[in-house]
């Protein structure tokens, strides 16, 4: 497999139905088109592709499926736990680029994918105080938002435990953003670093 960290003569060969979206996006950890050199572990924030088919069927009185494009044993290196359910970058995204959106909250855009457990229904916003500075968005989701809710269907193979979701941060300036996630009646806050890494001095 094409994992993060690691690149080998077999990842072209390795293609998902994340070809169509090209080359250039962060094709380090997840395949999407072809895998790249490597470069600055900072920006590895993709999970990686396996075999595995994500559902899309919705669970009996649940909220609709959220597009899913891969289906994972567990989270994979380089991803942090938040609680027991989700996982995010453990490292700074520090490739920005012009989002083209013309809310000023979301003028810039971090690609990372989203790790869910299957089975789970969480929810991802951003922090108070953050409402007009940064957005989320995965599942393809449409219009960046102040807050996601993400429902990982079970996938067919019963051996994964976890989904991923392609998707980011959007903001209004390079910052360390403060996220609270909801996951099984808790909230947790994660502080992920959008174009810069967080310290002292940019830690909300």
């Amino acid at each position: 497999m094409c994992y993060e960290y690691r690149v080998n003569s077999n990842c072209t060969e390795r293609h998902s139905a994340w070809a169509s979206l090209g080359c250039g996006l962060l094709c380090v950890t997840v395949l999407l088109s072809a895998c790249t050199p490597s470069g600055d572990a900072r920006q590895r924030t993709t999970p990686p592709t396996n075999r595995a088919a994500p559902s899309t069927n919705a669970s009996a009185g649940g909220p609709p499926c959220t597009t899913a494009v891969d289906a994972l044993a567990a989270p994979p290196a380089g991803y942090r736990l938040v609680g027991k359910d989700v996982a995010v970058p453990d490292a700074p995204v520090m490739s920005v680029e012009s989002s083209g959106e013309a809310d000023p909250a979301a003028r810039l855009f971090a690609k990372w994918g989203l790790v869910v457990r299957a089975g789970r229904v969480v929810d991802l916003r951003v922090a108070p105080g953050w409402q007009d500075k940064a957005r989320l968005g995965w599942g393809g989701t449409g219009t960046p938002a102040a807050t996601a809710t993400v429902h990982a269907c079970p996938p067919e193979d019963e051996q994964a435990q976890w989904m991923a979701f392609v998707g980011g941060t959007w903001v209004a300036r390079a910052a360390c953003v403060p996220l609270t996630v909801t996951s099984g009646g808790r909230d947790y806050r994660v502080d992920l670093g959008i174009g810069v890494a967080c310290d002292k001095n940019t830690t909300p």
